[in-house]
């Protein structure tokens, strides 16, 4: 008898309906076809052992299972529940009439119990868009794919209550999402009003947040470069909707949600060894998995110690700082991962940490310094829109007892300048924030009076700065004048632009 059941399979963070098609005829040979990969292939000890718990075992028969499209890979354990399902009413143990009407997820354990799979969510979303108004999933996966609304989700914990379900010996109610099961925005351990002194730095923090501009903090061991980066998720504004979605379809195929939390609603801050490799930066591998340039999205990628990364890892990220997205070509497959990310980096600013600092003497000589600023590359440093100097903190002020400006009056300014730039580019799909500005949005939306133009000539002239420069200066000046709440750019706001970009290559220690 010839049974079609479907499940879903995930390329990139899109998903794709797997249509299984099994059939059960005369002979002796368990067979699939459809690009499976060796995990779907050893889907059959699984399976049998599964049914076995529940009384009812593979047929000792000739079983043939398509999984179409056929150019499409099958990857990982979640097939094991379609398969089995489908096995039992291609051989009349369950009724098949309805099984069109669902989508099935989920990895079998030996005993049957049914094992969280990844990428649940964007499967969901597909399902949805394509017409189906029920889903089975694990019990562990069901919060997650209960976020998508106008679908029913079944959770389940063992496949004997798949099989009552199906076969109607037993009802079940459709799962709610709960919100509780969501990341709480708000981290009371990392404030900006702990954080004594360096009021410079933490203006450029709020004006890299207000525009999702990225920085680079080079200052002495121990001046506060970590602690102050931890403190930046706490001032960004709220995610959208559309984002807590984006950031957790890719948690969710990278299998990084936990199983308490199914719906991301904090900025991701995501801060990887030195060590790390070019593949675990932007993504890929045999079985492609996003990177922590795409698990950044729409939060921040902290990179600490910034000279101590290989320079071919830092190089990779340059296209992606550029188009906001990463594509991975391999000879077999070509995938997309969004890579929207803020990039806050920090570094010394010399082999022994003491360059230009107020009280310890630098032993290090020009070229030292020399050959360890030129493991970031310019076009790189020309990539990060802002450059700030962190100077170690007096004593005086760190022993003080005056409280600083907390992270929540911080972030009401931010989330002002932002809602200035939702209005400016509601028509524009796509550009959210000023750093998002390609050369026709600023050209319309940030016109330099003359005033302007002649200090930018000027800076451009004594720094060395490049063409991607200038227009970072541009878009930086313009949140700067968002967060002044003015509707036109001043050479005030220019001249600040201008001193974040002070550690360019030309302009270095003057």
């Amino acid at each position: 008898m010839l049974v079609k059941i479907f499940s879903g399979a995930v390329n990139g963070i899109e998903a794709t309906t797997i249509t299984l098609e099994v059939n059960i005829l005369n002979g002796a040979k368990f067979i699939i076809v459809g690009l499976p990969d060796n995990a779907v292939k050893e889907s059959q000890q699984r399976i049998d052992s599964a049914l076995r718990e529940i009384g009812s075992r593979i047929p000792g028969k000739r079983i043939i299972i398509n999984m179409a499209p056929a150019d499409v890979k099958k990857e990982g354990s979640a097939y094991d529940l379609p398969l089995g399902i489908g096995i039992l009413a291609a051989n009349e143990q369950l009724p098949s009439e309805e099984l069109g009407n669902y989508l099935l997820l989920g990895e079998l354990s030996l005993d049957g119990s049914l094992v969280a799979v990844k990428g649940v969510l964007p499967i969901a979303i597909n399902a949805r868009s394509e017409g189906f108004k029920n889903i089975i999933v694990p019990l562990e996966n069901a919060n997650e794919a209960a976020i998508v609304e106008g679908i029913q989700v079944y959770g389940f914990s063992h496949i004997r209550e798949v099989v009552d379900f199906l076969s109607g010996k037993c009802k079940s109610q459709p799962f709610i999402f709960d919100p509780s099961q969501s990341t709480d925005p708000n981290d009371p351990y990392y404030d900006f009003k702990d954080v004594k002194g360096q009021e410079n730095v933490k203006r450029a923090l709020e004006i890299a947040a207000a525009g999702a501009h990225n920085l680079l903090m080079v200052g002495a061991p121990g001046s506060g470069k970590t602690m102050l980066a931890r403190r930046l998720p706490g001032i960004l504004p709220p995610m959208t909707v559309e984002e807590s979605l984006e950031t957790t379809k890719i948690h969710s195929v990278a299998g990084k949600l936990s199983r308490n939390c199914s719906l991301i609603t904090t900025r991701p801050f995501r801060s990887p060894h030195h060590t790390i490799s070019p593949i675990a930066l932007i993504g890929g591998g045999n079985i492609p998995r996003p990177g922590e340039i795409s698990l950044a999205t729409n939060g921040v990628l902290f990179l600490d110690e910034l000279t101590e990364f290989q320079r071919n890892v830092l190089e990779v990220m340059r296209q992606p700082l550029e188009d906001r997205k990463i594509t991975i070509s391999r000879a077999h497959y070509s995938v997309d991962y969004p890579a929207n990310f803020m990039l806050i980096a920090s570094m010394n600013p010399c082999p022994c940490g003491y360059y230009n600092h107020p009280t310890k003497e630098c032993t290090c000589s020009g070229g030292a310094i020399q050959r360890y600023l030129s493991k970031i590359s310019g076009p790189l440093l020309d990539r990060i829109d802002m450059h700030i100097e962190v100077v170690p903190v007096e004593l005086e002020k760190i022993t003080g007892k005056q409280e600083a400006e907390s992270s929540s009056a911080i972030r009401k300014r931010v989330i002002a300048a932002r809602q200035i730039q939702t209005e400016r580019f509601k028509n524009f799909p796509g550009i959210h924030c000023n750093a998002q500005m390609h050369p026709a949005l600023i050209k319309r939306f940030c016109p330099l009076d003359r005033q302007c133009l002649n200090l930018l000539k000027m800076a451009m002239q004594k720094f060395g700065l490049s063409a991607r420069a200038y227009d970072r200066i541009i878009k930086l000046s313009r949140t700067i004048a968002d967060l002044a709440d003015e509707p036109h750019i001043l050479p005030s706001h220019i001249a600040e632009a201008i001193q974040y970009r002070s550690l360019d290559r030309d302009s270095w220690g003057l």
